[in-house]
């Protein structure tokens, strides 16, 4: 599913017009982009949480010249799945 079909599904849904839904959808990643900008947590009772988590840097091989390379450390988002979002 892409962000059209979800803004689909979720105006089909909630008895919403398509840029109804678009505009709630887009706030609610607007929403969770910028806590996690601001590394807080976020907690979807029933869906998972999204956080933020730290890469430490580490060294590499360049798959092209087999030379070592350094991978600097960088801040990624982790999503972990609630008990509840499960699939049959």
């Amino acid at each position: 599913m892409n962000k059209t079909e979800l803004v689909s599904a979720v105006a089909k849904q909630a008895g919403l017009t398509n840029a109804q839904s678009k505009a709630a959808v887009d706030a609610v990643l607007d929403a969770i982009a910028g806590a996690l900008k601001n590394e807080d947590k976020v907690a979807l009772l029933g869906f998972g949480t999204f956080s933020v988590n730290e890469r430490p840097a580490r060294e590499g091989i360049n798959p092209a010249t087999k030379q070592k390379i350094q991978i600097p450390a960088k801040k990624v988002v982790k999503f972990k799945a609630g008990a509840q979002l499960e699939v049959k």
